[in-house]
């Protein structure tokens, strides 16, 4: 395990700023003394084939995706004294999740425009030929000015044509397309409904399909007899943002937005921002 003070190549670590399963997240200065954020898989085992795969997939897709604007900036990646590791652009805030649960006004406040953002932040990946497969509130990190990063591009793949069937099930279900759950064929259009589920989410302070697990959030994506349009729980929504947001949220894939590009525009025109 890392410690403070470690050194990875030029980079010294002071800081854990995340840990998950699969990763540690470090706040780092190279040696001119500029700050990153370094990325540092921790499964590195000879036989550790998926988590290496998804991490060097993930590193090259997002360094295909640098935009200067909504996408986490890449540095560099490869091992340092040993270590597979990432190296970002450090953004000095938090995720959306997190900024949500806390009501903080750095979100609430500037709501429009974030929603704007993370859905522009989609068009870029998605006109860069890839497909995110994680979106969420989660993997969205707002600074304290309101600029916004999308991160996490681990689960990322190349968007296929026609949509094919994923290997394995991956993600986090709530946010997950009807047609992931039920193993069909997907496309980048599963990251327009979980854009869907996210944007509810901030403007209800709920999840349009609840579910303890995967078959119980798919039960309520089919049934829907339970579901409450966003409008019902918060009625400061405008009705055109409603409409946007239901239509990312529409069963068949064919019935959302067919490219992110018409989303985005759409929002500009509903939300009076851009």
């Amino acid at each position: 395990m890392a410690t403070a003070g470690d050194k990875l190549g030029p980079y010294t670590l002071h800081e854990l700023i995340n840990s998950g399963g699969q990763s540690e997240i470090w706040l780092a200065t190279d040696e001119a003394g500029q700050s990153f954020a370094v990325r540092m898989l921790l499964n590195d085992s000879m036989f550790a084939f998926k988590e290496k795969g998804q991490f060097q997939t993930g590193a090259e897709i997002l360094k295909a995706c640098q935009d200067g604007r909504f996408i986490i900036g890449y540095v560099e990646h490869g091992k340092f004294n040993g270590q597979r590791a990432l190296v970002l652009e450090y953004v000095e805030g938090s995720n959306l999740k997190l900024l949500l649960n806390a009501g903080d006004p750095v979100l609430t406040e500037n709501i429009a425009q974030v929603l704007l953002d993370f859905a522009s932040a989609l068009e870029v990946v998605h006109d860069r030929g890839f497909m995110h497969l994680d979106v969420k509130p989660e993997n969205v990190l707002l600074s304290r000015n309101g600029s916004l990063r999308l991160v996490d591009f681990d689960l990322a793949q190349p968007i296929p044509n026609p949509p094919r069937k994923m290997d394995k099930l991956s993600g986090t279900p709530a946010y997950m397309a009807p047609e992931q759950l039920l193993r069909q064929p997907v496309d980048h259009r599963a990251d327009l409904w979980a854009f869907g589920v996210s944007a509810y989410e901030l403007l209800t302070l709920k999840k349009p399909f609840p579910g303890e697990n995967a078959d119980e959030v798919l039960r309520r994506q089919l049934d829907r007899k339970e579901f409450v349009p966003p409008r019902e729980i918060n009625g400061d929504i405008p009705a055109e943002l409603q409409r946007i947001i239901l239509r990312c949220l529409e069963r068949e894939p064919d019935r959302r937005y067919p490219i992110t590009s018409v989303l985005v525009h759409e929002l500009k025109q509903a939300l009076y921002v851009g």
